[in-house]
């Protein structure tokens, strides 16, 4: 997901969609550990995905100051 779709989100919406991502990046975490993970580029682009998510937030709650 770009930064540019994650800005496009109200706060509640991106709060949720970066929850869902923690979600699934912890699910397949899971699935690496037990093998059963075929596409083991997907850990990247989550862990990027959340990290976008976590800081288009910041940049939110730093712009409310």
């Amino acid at each position: 997901m770009k930064a540019k779709q994650l800005r496009d989100l109200t706060q509640a919406e991106l709060e949720v969609k970066a929850t869902e991502l923690r979600g699934e990046l912890f699910g397949a975490r899971l699935k690496k550990a037990t093998g059963q993970l075929e596409d083991t580029s997907r850990l990247r682009k989550l862990r990027r995905d959340v990290a976008r998510a976590r800081t288009v937030l910041r940049e939110r709650q730093e712009a409310g100051r």
